[in-house]
């Protein structure tokens, strides 16, 4: 009987846990558009003060998992030279180059279109399923993709005509962030079966960390580290804590209640709350162009995501 009533506030808390997950990491490109609007204020300086931040965390998690492991009775795997080596690069392609790229583009776009772009990650999978490992795509998945591309569009093309032709560079440099992660995901799969998801994520991340400090140390001047307004500096916890690691744990202890792929569809609700949090806070448009391209989005991701 316990066990019966057990599974039912499981599956709850396991759904509460993947929404505010959800919302939580949608909430990131609000604050890097609030930080952007103090002077000196750049995507080299913002990722190093989210990353520093953020740090001290992934490495508790790192050291977390061995006590944890053992108390569930399992071995904590070694790391080999060839585990070093998937972590480096999954570090570098899913934490580094896609936060740095989508830092970057978020200067140019809307936080909304932004997000669509990031969202249709799971059909970049299915393309490079097919380009890597030789998959087929099915009429379904091929359908549900133009569909989220065409929602993608239709609200890049809005904004191309009221902001101009910066809009393109910073779609594509979000683009290039939705295609580094895609990559980390494809590749991530074994390490994942070896090490665990939890021990995964807290190191690549904390490889992200390191790289996106060493940027900052090579391209910037040290004593320009701290040097913006105060306000930067909290937003930037901010972003380190409630959108970045915060969720990282929500997400996670919500796949162990719920599986991922529920755990995905409902993680549809990032969209709508970064429109809804960027029409509140930064005062972008609610039209029906971006209402259009996020039903469009969220409607392909779910078709693709539905027949994988």
């Amino acid at each position: 009987m316990q066990s019966a009533q057990a599974a039912p506030k499981s599956i709850a808390t396991g759904l509460a846990l993947a929404i505010a997950g959800a919302i939580a990491f949608s909430g990131k490109a609000i604050i890097v558009k609030l930080a952007y609007r103090y002077p000196g204020v750049d995507a080299v300086s913002l990722i190093m003060l989210r990353m520093l931040m953020a740090l001290p965390f992934f490495l508790a998690i790192v050291w977390w998992t061995g006590p944890r492991a053992r108390r569930a009775g399992h071995t904590v795997v070694p790391l080999t030279t060839h585990d070093k080596l998937g972590v480096l690069g999954l570090g570098i392609t899913g934490y580094y180059l896609a936060s740095f790229l989508d830092f970057a583009g978020l200067a140019y776009i809307s936080a909304s279109l932004e997000r669509l772009i990031l969202y249709i990650n799971p059909t970049l999978v299915v393309l490079l399923g097919v380009a890597l490992y030789g998959r087929k795509v099915s009429v379904a998945q091929g359908v549900g993709m133009a569909i989220s591309y065409g929602g993608v569009l239709l609200v890049f093309g809005h904004e191309v005509t009221l902001a101009g032709g910066h809009v393109a560079l910073g779609a594509a440099l979000v683009l290039g962030s939705a295609i580094s992660y895609a990559l980390y995901l494809s590749y991530s799969g074994e390490l994942v079966q070896r090490l665990g998801s939890l021990r995964l994520v807290g190191l690549a991340t904390s490889v992200a960390c390191v790289l996106c400090i060493a940027q900052f140390v090579l391209l910037r001047p040290l004593n320009t580290a701290f040097a913006v307004a105060p306000e930067v500096l909290w937003l930037s916890l901010l972003n380190a804590t409630a959108c970045t690691v915060v969720p990282v744990l929500m997400v996670m202890m919500a796949i162990e209640r719920i599986g991922s792929g529920l755990a995905a569809q409902v993680g549809m609700v990032g969209p709508m709350s970064t429109i809804l949090m960027g029409v509140l806070l930064l005062d972008e448009p609610m039209n029906l162009w971006v209402v259009g391209g996020t039903v469009l989005v969220l409607l392909g991701v779910y078709v693709v995501s539905s027949r994988r």
